[in-house]
């Protein structure tokens, strides 16, 4: 892989502080509905499923997924709606209902502060913060063209008597604010009975499968050829694709894909992910504690600081490293695109220094004894 040198210009346009946070209180149809007007909205890597050409993007690169939030304060309710690609929820905050179905009475699932959600696509689902403070949900969505949302039908008709309708290129059209519908363009309506009937049904159980809590993680104490080295003793808990994992053994929670891999790291003060790159897109987001990437190798290191909620998107090819600057158990939200495994390359001081120690890859992809495989060559 040629090194790709990031320059402290794209640095600087990838790093999105959560004081960086630009909301959108009118991105969606339902802004008017009662109890559900004080959404606030966020897109942090492309567009999302934003339907208003107010909302503020902070990154528009093309990263094989979709980042966001919504923000969300208590007692506010996410109207029925349904994706085409995959929707996944971490909880980064707050007490929610979500509920699922055309009239959202199919199923209900609580959700808590660390949780990650995989909705299904071409369900309706929405949501409720029934916490007592204000909640935050970062959202992943599938692939860069998510294809926009399907509204459940009472949801339109609730939206069309405050004056906001929907184009079938996804505008946004508020006639109260004098905004006319355009001639010869086709407004959105309701989704028929019959095709609502056609729509996958799922069971609380089967919906719970989709769920990883705090207490579900599984977390691989070895994950990386770096483990063991100084300064490398995070941990890795897999949860949608194998993603980066080279422990042979772990096993993601989530196998179905969904266009992006995500998974957590986990380590105190001192501990990292030493320095590596490879070719998937990637961004990765504090939950806690305090972090510190390190782009570039050799004489052109840019040095870039997370606190809580603070993201980073890292370029295909870059090379990087992940350290702990202050925290116990600080977690690192990682997200690669694609469904493929990510395969690493490791700095030469890394494979060097792991080598001494016994470790080496294998030709799979996966740490394996140094010695078994030497023998293994000199076999051939």
């Amino acid at each position: 892989m040629e090194d790709l040198t990031v320059s402290a210009e794209d640095v600087r346009r990838r790093t999105i502080l959560q004081r960086d946070w630009v909301p959108c209180k009118a991105a969606f149809i339902d802004c008017r509905t009662p109890g559900s007007d004080q959404k606030d909205n966020y897109s942090f890597i492309g567009t999302g499923v934003s339907q208003s050409d107010d909302q503020f993007v902070n990154l528009t690169e093309p990263h094989g997924f979709n980042l966001g939030a919504a923000g969300m304060p208590r007692g506010v309710t996410n109207s029925l709606h349904l994706h085409f690609t995959a929707e996944v929820f971490i909880n980064f905050g707050g007490d929610y209902r979500l509920r699922w179905g055309a009239d959202g009475g199919e199923g209900e699932l609580f959700s808590t502060d660390g949780d990650v959600v995989s909705v299904p696509s071409w369900i309706f689902r929405g949501f409720t913060n029934e916490g007592a403070d204000d909640g935050l949900l970062l959202t992943v969505l599938g692939r860069d063209d998510t294809g926009g949302i399907i509204w459940g039908p009472t949801v339109l008709e609730e939206a069309a008597g405050h004056g906001l309708h929907l184009t079938a290129d996804n505008r946004l059209i508020d006639t109260v604010a004098g905004e006319q519908v355009p001639e010869n363009v086709e407004l959105i309506t309701p989704m028929s009975q019959a095709e609502i009937d056609r729509l996958d049904s799922f069971s609380a159980a089967e919906f719970r499968g989709r769920v990883v809590t705090e207490d579900d993680r599984r977390w691989v104490g070895q994950p990386f050829l770096c483990s063991g080295l100084p300064g490398g003793g995070v941990q890795l808990c897999p949860v949608i694709g194998y993603g980066m994992v080279e422990n042979r053994r772990a096993v993601p929670h989530l196998h179905e894909p969904h266009s992006f891999n995500l998974a957590w790291l986990r380590g105190s003060a001192g501990d990292g992910m030493l320095t590596h790159c490879h070719e998937q897109s990637q961004v990765v987001t504090a939950r806690s504690g305090t972090w510190e990437v390190r782009l570039n190798r050799g004489g052109d290191e840019h040095r870039v600081r997370l606190e809580r909620l603070d993201s980073l998107s890292v370029p295909a090819g870059a090379w990087r490293s992940f350290h702990v600057i202050e925290g116990d158990d600080a977690e690192l939200l990682v997200v690669n695109g694609g469904d493929a495994r990510v395969m690493l390359d490791w700095a030469p001081d890394v494979v060097a220094g792991a080598r001494e120690h016994g470790r080496v890859i294998d030709p799979n992809g996966y740490v394996a004894p140094a010695a078994v495989l030497a023998d293994a060559t000199a076999d051939d």
